[in-house]
């Protein structure tokens, strides 16, 4: 696994920002002036620590107030791996940012103070990694230095967490906790001396030992045609090849493959991967796909095995997470991004709103921003889909506005 990505969650003060900001100082991650830059502000600040927040909040308004408001994305390897970390909003008014941080990572490090323990926010975030389908969630029982490192207290907090989590739908989820000192370091890369009563791994190190297999899901194989490759040059005078990321699974030379929405059948001759030639491409690249004879192939269409049709349909089941200042209602019009497919689509129902605190549903005729409800969605043309929770890339999708082309929700196909 070359690449990690991970979204961190947590309410407000629950050291997000200073877990992110620790692990690029231990890491050795951060500039000599970024680090002499925290050590002055710190100082400024009358602070007898090192903020390591300040080296993730970018916004002026998120150092002023000493929160984050914006989604953050931070880069940092190790000798093993490459980590994108999503430092996103605790705030209950920014879930759509948080739904933005998450939908692309496959760890969620979920921060609780440990003086507060499970409230509501925690809920909120958990149940949000559920919906997104994240394999692999850290509970990092945060703040344990304000605590005496009390072991009663963690055991407490990871009770009420395992009684949470029995909620989830998502049985294939791993959940895993970790108490910590983010400020001082305490377990988030090097073991807390403070803690002897807690023997598994810290942060740094459950991250390296993780999978491919722990975090990727895997199902059928989705390779939504981004453009056509045509050069037309003395070398490459009739070369035709269909250029896109490959989804799900693996595709080799030989496959039986079937064009969407056409339906025509054709098989894959050759992969290419920049300048070389590979008999399977793996489920993740970006690739050039060669066909034994030439058709008719365009952006938005998908190619996929002849034996592994996905749902091809105008009338779509959906869960929203409402992004708009603008309230979703039915009647509306919007166009449908899914993957390199754009088709415009009129709501035919709002049936309800979802409760983040797993207390249930709320019948419901519109969805406000921040909310998340059941939506009945009708197409101009057919989509080829797949539910979600089979299939992650090809059951996902965002509204846009056709008026002022703004991102206005994000949608997950039932």
């Amino acid at each position: 696994m070359e690449v990690l990505k991970i979204a961190t969650a947590g309410s407000v003060d629950d050291g997000k920002s200073t877990l992110i900001g620790r692990l690029l100082y231990d890491t050795k991650s951060l500039t000599t002036d970024k680090i002499e830059a925290i050590e002055k502000s710190s100082k400024q600040k009358g602070y007898d620590y090192l903020d390591f927040s300040l080296a993730t909040d970018g916004l002026v308004a998120e150092r002023e107030q000493g929160i984050t408001i914006d989604v953050a994305h931070i880069y940092f390897s190790t000798a093993k791996k490459s980590y994108i970390i999503a430092d996103t909003p605790g705030h209950v008014e920014y879930t759509r940012n948080m739904v933005t941080g998450a939908s692309t990572s496959q760890v969620s490090i979920i921060l609780i103070d440990a003086r507060k323990g499970v409230i509501e926010q925690t809920y909120r975030h958990f149940f949000i990694n559920n919906l997104l389908r994240v394999k692999e969630v850290i509970v990092a029982v945060n703040k344990m230095d304000l605590v005496d490192y009390s072991e009663e207290v963690y055991n407490k907090i990871k009770a009420d967490f395992q009684a949470l989590n029995s909620k989830s739908s998502f049985k294939e989820q791993n959940v895993s906790y970790i108490p910590l000192s983010a400020i001082n370091g305490g377990n988030v890369a090097d073991k807390s001396e403070n803690m002897p009563w807690y023997t598994g791994q810290t942060v740094l190190e459950h991250l390296e030992a993780l999978e491919p297999e722990d975090v990727f899901e895997t199902g059928k194989a989705r390779f939504p045609v981004q453009t056509v490759i045509r050069p037309k040059t003395e070398e490459y005078h009739d070369f035709r090849g269909y250029a896109g990321k490959l989804y799900g699974n693996n595709i080799k030379v030989g496959d039986a493959v079937t064009i969407l929405p056409s339906l025509t059948e054709s098989q894959v001759t050759k992969i290419h991967f920049f300048d070389k030639q590979f008999d399977e491409a793996t489920a993740g690249s970006s690739i050039t796909l060669e066909l034994e004879n030439d058709i008719n192939v365009t952006r938005g269409d998908m190619i996929v095995k002849s034996n592994e049709l996905p749902k091809i349909e105008k009338d779509i089941n959906t869960t929203i997470c409402w992004m708009d200042s603008k309230k979703l209602v039915p009647g509306a019009k919007y166009l449908v991004q899914h993957n390199t497919n754009r088709v415009l689509a009129k709501i035919e129902s709002v049936k309800n709103v979802i409760a983040t605190d797993y207390s249930g549903v709320t019948p419901a005729a519109q969805l406000a921003i921040n909310e998340i409800g059941e939506v009945n969605i009708k197409l101009s043309k057919a989509l080829y889909f797949d539910a979600y929770n089979d299939n992650k890339s090809n059951g996902a999708f965002i509204l846009i506005d056709v008026a002022t082309n703004t991102t206005a929700g994000v949608g997950f196909i039932k």
